[in-house]
């Protein structure tokens, strides 16, 4: 893929992804209270405002500050570095893996300007599920990684199925 495609299109889903999660973030604070859930489609969908200090359900949320700075600050900022300076330099990425990987890197720039801006929390205000089966509250930056690394990894199961079916031939 030509390098100046190969920007844009990380560029704009970087762009978008980051917009639409701090828009939702702004509008979600602005209009949730602590401790007030609302309630949509059936109780199917889930508004409430939750402040996350750890990563993924909030997972590592009861080490030390110092810790999750580092971890889920620092490491983190590195990892998103490196991740972007290989989709830009990488010759083996495919448009798509480009693509879904831009998700990816999108939604930990949008938690990682959370974290830097509110003392290492994230602003999560989404749950779904049906009963008592639900999911972690999570926000639109949280979606974007989670789909991006699915499509990345659906991608990579194709290929290989492709590599292996043209092999035996």
């Amino acid at each position: 893929m030509e390098f100046k495609k190969r920007v844009l299109i990380i560029f704009f889903i970087l762009l978008a992804v980051v917009v639409c999660d701090r828009i939702t973030k702004h509008v979600a604070k602005q209009n949730l209270q602590p401790y007030e859930i609302i309630r949509l489609l059936n109780d199917t969908v889930r508004l409430q405002y939750a402040e996350n200090t750890g990563a993924f359900l909030s997972l590592g949320s009861n080490i030390s500050e110092p810790a999750r700075y580092i971890v889920f600050t620092l490491l983190v900022g590195i990892f998103l570095g490196c991740l972007l300076t290989y989709l830009l330099l990488s010759k083996q990425l495919t448009r798509l893996q480009v693509m879904a990987m831009s998700l990816v890197l999108g939604g930990g720039i949008g938690n990682l300007i959370d974290r830097i801006a509110h003392e290492g929390r994230v602003f999560d205000f989404m749950n779904v599920g049906i009963g008592s089966l639900r999911t972690g509250i999570f926000n639109v930056a949280d979606m974007s990684i989670t789909f991006g690394v699915l499509w990345f990894l659906f991608l990579a199961i194709i290929n290989r199925h492709k590599s292996e079916h043209s092999q035996e031939k």
